[in-house]
């Protein structure tokens, strides 16, 4: 039983909870959305479909799914970490049978009203059931070599799953994230230190065994990895994207073209406008100054997500709520080095600005985890 669960007289109960919300970080998020309205709305062509429309009704929906997490009390989702993420793991097997597949990939079930992508579900749910682990686990035992195998296992078992779909740029989030939740509950560096150095031994295997009957990832991953080391030895296959990606942010200058002037995406140079490279277009017809302004947006919501983390005596929700500022963080700094160049194109979308809604509905009810955090917190 957390320290949480002993103050339970000190939790604010009914209306009072709408108070103790976290406020900025809700600003902050429909700030964001916003501004991912607004680039829709221009990469359409002026027309609120077909993307702005559903991409609203998501986030409203997604807002909604906030609140009722966030006036649920933070220890009855501790109590239910292990089912989300047993059920997220299930969900991931059951796409290698029922998923559906769009553009070569295998990644989504079809429920009835919206394809479920239960990989970024997982990714919530990991960071949870590892916050429940470590809230568990007495501090002593959290370097010991069995306690850190648990969590290892518990890591590795969706992400194996979820590079099989294939999707190498979720597998990274997951790994990174579990990861990062392991650090910050205070495994001995010793052990990253090892994996460290293991991940350089197998980004050399990585390259030792293309071409060979043990290759270790798909030929598209290895055009990627070409096109990210050098675009310019295929600008019109393989580095098609980060070509015209970069045409998009070098043409936006300072200030920007103007809202809907963009030539690469009116004129449909750009690639997944709408999805993995919104950003560009958002960079080139709002410039350096668009472009840092939703950087400084995403930056609070971190800022504020640590603060709360910190300012709770609760062990399971400051790792919880730290966890998902990290994913939230990985989220955005992936997309934004993919698509300036900074690193291998690997599908990972800009948070509540790009077009999806697996992407959307589960980073809200992320937030909704941090609020009820922050609710339900000792005072």
């Amino acid at each position: 039983m957390s320290y949480l669960e002993h103050n339970t007289k000190s939790v604010p109960t009914g209306f009072r909870k709408v108070l103790h919300l976290n406020w900025p970080i809700i600003i902050l998020l429909v700030a964001v959305a916003c501004a991912g309205f607004v680039m829709l709305y221009s990469v359409a062509g002026g027309s609120t479909r077909p993307w702005v429309e559903p991409q609203m009704q998501r986030f409203i929906l997604g807002l909604v799914l906030m609140f009722i997490v966030a006036m649920v009390p933070i220890w009855f989702w501790r109590n239910m970490a292990f089912l989300a993420y047993t059920g997220s793991v299930l969900l991931l097997v059951g796409v290698e049978f029922f998923g559906e597949v769009r553009m070569g990939a295998q990644r989504w079930i079809d429920i009835g009203f919206m394809r479920l992508q239960p990989s970024e579900l997982t990714k919530i749910t990991l960071v949870m059931f590892l916050a429940a682990y470590y809230d568990w686990l007495p501090n002593k035992k959290t370097s010991h070599p069995f306690w850190v195998a648990v969590p290892v296992v518990l890591i590795l078992l969706p992400v194996m799953l979820v590079l099989g779909q294939p999707d190498l740029g979720t597998a990274l989030l997951l790994l990174i994230g579990g990861a990062t939740i392991m650090f910050l509950a205070g495994v001995h560096w010793a052990y990253f230190a090892t994996v460290v150095g293991g991940g350089v031994a197998a980004i050399l295997a990585v390259f030792q065994s293309r071409g060979t009957p043990w290759q270790l990832l798909q030929d598209y991953q290895y055009r990627r990895i070409d096109t990210f080391l050098d675009p310019s030895n295929d600008p019109l296959g393989a580095g098609y994207h980060i070509t015209q990606a970069k045409i998009a942010l070098g043409s936006g200058g300072w200030t920007g073209r103007g809202f809907m002037q963009g030539t690469q995406s009116r004129l449909n140079f750009l690639p997944e406008k709408h999805t993995d490279f919104i950003f560009t277009t958002l960079a080139e017809e709002f410039g350096f100054v668009g472009a840092f302004t939703l950087l400084v947006l995403y930056l609070l919501i971190i800022v504020f997500c640590v603060v709360s983390a910190l300012g709770n005596k609760d062990r399971f929700a400051a790792l919880l709520t730290l966890g998902i500022a990290m994913t939230f963080f990985l989220f955005f700094a992936v997309n934004m080095a993919m698509v300036t160049g900074l690193a291998p194109v690997v599908g990972v979308p800009l948070p509540l600005v790009s077009y999806g809604g697996s992407a959307m509905l589960v980073l809200l009810v992320g937030f909704g985890l941090v609020q009820s955090a922050h609710v339900h917190r000792p005072r």
